[in-house]
C-alpha cells in the first residue's frame, strides 16, 4: 500500500473534493458515492492539513460531517489559494528550479551546456543535460524563463525586472494585496506578495467568494481561447445528474452574478446553433481548437442579444424566441413611491408605465422569464395581476402563490388589505 502524500497530481481532481466540502459540507463519509472510501479519507487528510484552521466536524448518528467555516469579512486572504501551491515534484525538479533561478538571478544568459556546467562546478550538482534543457524549456513554456536565440544556440535568461521594480514601490504592494483579494485570477497577486514577504494589513472584502478560486484555471484557458477567437471543446459535468458531456462551441463572454458571484461562461453552441451559458464550475477541461472565422460576428451578435437577457438564459420553457411579461402592481402614492424607483432602477430595460391612480404596470421582453419569477415574488402583495406569454410561467407564480396562502391559512387574496 503506497504511503499519503499531501501533494497532488491532479488538481482537477482534488478541486472537486474542496468544492463539496465548502459548498456540501453536511455530507458524512458515506454519503460521498463518486469515490471510494479510501480516496475520500486521503482528500480529506489533505484538507486537514491545507486549511487546518478552517475545518469544522460535526458529529452525527451516520458519523462526522466535514465542512469548512470561512468567513471573508475576518480574512486578508483567501485560504484556498493554498490548495494550488500543493503539485508533487521529484527530487531533481526541486533541486533543479532553486539552483536554475540562483544562478541566473544576477542577470546572466547561459546556453543549456554553460548551465549544467555551473551546476557542477559552483553547486557540485551533476544532472545530465538533457533534464536540464527540458526543466529550461519548460520553464519557458511557463513563463519563469526567457528563451531567445543567438544563432543556432538558445539562450535563457531571468527577467526579475518586476520583482525588482515591486520592491521599490510599497503603492504596488498594496495594489497587489487589493487585486488578490479581488480579483479574478487573485492567485496571482497572492504568490507575488508571498514571494516579497509582504502580508495584507490594509483590506479586507466584505462579502467575497472564495470557493470560485478553485475555477481559475478554467477561467485563464478560456480567456486564452477568447483572446485568440479560437473554438473549444469543453468537458462538462452536469451538477444535478452527475452526467459528463462534451460540447464544441465558440468562447466569447464570461458572465458574473453580482449576487452570488457564480461565474458563466457565454458561447456559440454549434451543434444547436444558439447562444448557451455554462457554469464555470461544472467545466472540467478545456481543449483549444482552430481560430473561428465568425467570431466578430458571433460577438457583434451576442451583443444584440444581451440586452433581451433576464440572466444567462438564451431560451425560455416554452422555446419562443423572446417572451413578454406584463405585471400590474397597486402603489399607495406618494408613501409607496419607492416601489416605482425599483420597477425603474431593477427593471433591466422593462417600460414602467402609471395606467391609473394607484396602479402601474411594467413589461419587457425577455428570453427567458422564468429566471424574473424571483425577482417578481418581492413585489408580492402589491401585484395585482400578472400575465406572460410563456404560460408555464404565469402558472407557477400563480401556484406558488395558492401555496403560499395553504401555508399561512389565507382563504382569499384581498388587495385591499
Amino acid at each position: 500500500m503506497s504511503d499519503f502524500q499531501e501533494l497532488v497530481k491532479s488538481f482537477s481532481k482534488t478541486r472537486e473534493y474542496v468544492r463539496d466540502f465548502f459548498v456540501y459540507g453536511f455530507k458524512t463519509r458515506n454519503e460521498f458515492k463518486a469515490k471510494s472510501p479510501r480516496t475520500y479519507d486521503n482528500e480529506r487528510r489533505r484538507l486537514e492539513s491545507w486549511l487546518a484552521p478552517f475545518v469544522r466536524k460535526d458529529y452525527v448518528s451516520k458519523g462526522s460531517n466535514l465542512s469548512l467555516a470561512i468567513d471573508s469579512n475576518l480574512l486578508d486572504t483567501n485560504p484556498l489559494f493554498q490548495v494550488w501551491k500543493t503539485k508533487s515534484f521529484t527530487d531533481n525538479d526541486i533541486v533543479l528550479h532553486f539552483l536554475i533561478l540562483d544562478l541566473l538571478w544576477n542577470g546572466r544568459s547561459l546556453t543549456v551546456e554553460e548551465i549544467t556546467d555551473h551546476l557542477l562546478t559552483q553547486y557540485e550538482t551533476l544532472f545530465d543535460i538533457q533534464t536540464v534543457r527540458r526543466k529550461c524549456n519548460a520553464y519557458a513554456r511557463e513563463g519563469i524563463l526567457e528563451k531567445t536565440r543567438l544563432g543556432k544556440r538558445a539562450i535563457f535568461s531571468l527577467d526579475n525586472r518586476l520583482v525588482l521594480w515591486l520592491k521599490s514601490h510599497e503603492n504596488a504592494l498594496d495594489a497587489l494585496a487589493f487585486y488578490q483579494m479581488a480579483g479574478c485570477l487573485g492567485i496571482v497577486g497572492n504568490l507575488l506578495t508571498d514571494q516579497l514577504d509582504y502580508h495584507n494589513q490594509t483590506f479586507r472584502v466584505k462579502h467575497s467568494f472564495f470557493v470560485h478560486t478553485l475555477e481559475e484555471e478554467i477561467l485563464l484557458e478560456l480567456l486564452s481561447a477568447m483572446n485568440h477567437k479560437k473554438s473549444v471543446i469543453l468537458t462538462i459535468k452536469s451538477s444535478k445528474r452527475e452526467l459528463t458531456s462534451t460540447t464544441n462551441c465558440v468562447p466569447l463572454q464570461i458572465f458574473i452574478s453580482t449576487r452570488s458571484g457564480r461565474r458563466f461562461l457565454c458561447a456559440y453552441a454549434e451543434r444547436s446553433r444558439r447562444f448557451t451559458c455554462f457554469r464555470l464550475d461544472t467545466i472540467k477541461s478545456v481543449i483549444s481548437l482552430e481560430a473561428s472565422q465568425v467570431y466578430e460576428e458571433l460577438l457583434e451578435k451576442l451583443n444584440r442579444n444581451r440586452r433581451y437577457l433576464w440572466g444567462v438564459s438564451f431560451e425560455g420553457p416554452e422555446r419562443h424566441h423572446l417572451d413578454r411579461l406584463t405585471m400590474t402592481l397597486l402603489v399607495q402614492e406618494p408613501a409607496e413611491h419607492y416601489i416605482v424607483d425599483r420597477l425603474q432602477h431593477e427593471g433591466r430595460g422593462g417600460t414602467v408605465t402609471k395606467i391609473a391612480e394607484n396602479k402601474y404596470q411594467y413589461e419587457i421582453e425577455v428570453f427567458d422569464c422564468n429566471e424574473m419569477l424571483p425577482w417578481v415574488r418581492t413585489f408580492t402583495g402589491r401585484i395585482i395581476s400578472l400575465e406572460c406569454t410563456a404560460k408555464s410561467v404565469e402558472q407557477r407564480f400563480y401556484q406558488d402563490l395558492q401555496k403560499m396562502y395553504q401555508m399561512y391559512q389565507i382563504d382569499e387574496y384581498n388587495l385591499s388589505d
